[in-house]
C-alpha cells in the first residue's frame, strides 16, 4: 500500500458564511459541479500549515491573516487537514483561478446543501463531505 494522499483545506468565513469555490463541470474530478472548499494537495516535503496558505494563494490570491487547525480527518486513504480563519475582503476582491465560481455560502444555504451560482444562474449542490463539516463546524465553533 502506497503513501496516503493528504489535502490541507480551508473553511473562511465572512459576516456568518463560509466562502465556496463551485468546481468545474468536469466528470473526471471528484464532485464535478459542487461547490467545495479552496485547498489541495500538499507538495512532497511540505507541511499541512505551508500548503493551505500556497494553494490559497495560487487559488483565489489571497492571504488569511490568520489560520487556526480545526480538525484533522484521515479515512484511511486521504488525511485531510483542516484550518479556519477569517475572510477580510469581498469576494468580487479575490481572483478566481480555480473552479466556475466563488461565493459566501450561507447558513441557510449549508442547511439546505444546495447555494446559489449568480455565474451560472442556478442551485449547485455542496458536497455532501463539505456540507457536513460545515454543520460540525457550525455545532463546535463560534463564528468571530
Amino acid at each position: 500500500m502506497g503513501q496516503l494522499l493528504e489535502v490541507a483545506i480551508a473553511l473562511l468565513y465572512r459576516d456568518n458564511c463560509f466562502l465556496m469555490q463551485l468546481r468545474d463541470d468536469l466528470p473526471s474530478i471528484i464532485y464535478p459541479g459542487h461547490w467545495a472548499f479552496f485547498g489541495g494537495h500538499l507538495e512532497p516535503g511540505e507541511d499541512a500549515d505551508t500548503a493551505v496558505s500556497r494553494e490559497l494563494d495560487e487559488e483565489i490570491g489571497y492571504t488569511p491573516p490568520q489560520l487556526t487547525r480545526y480538525k484533522q480527518i484521515n479515512d484511511g486513504r486521504i488525511i485531510r487537514h483542516f484550518y479556519h480563519g477569517p475572510l477580510t475582503v469581498s469576494p468580487d476582491q479575490l481572483q478566481l483561478n480555480e473552479g466556475q465560481d466563488l461565493g459566501l455560502c450561507a447558513i441557510a444555504d449549508i442547511q439546505r446543501g444546495y447555494k446559489f451560482s449568480e455565474k451560472l444562474a442556478e442551485d449547485r449542490p455542496l458536497g455532501a463531505p463539505h456540507r457536513a463539516i460545515l454543520l460540525d463546524f457550525l455545532a463546535t465553533q463560534p463564528l468571530s
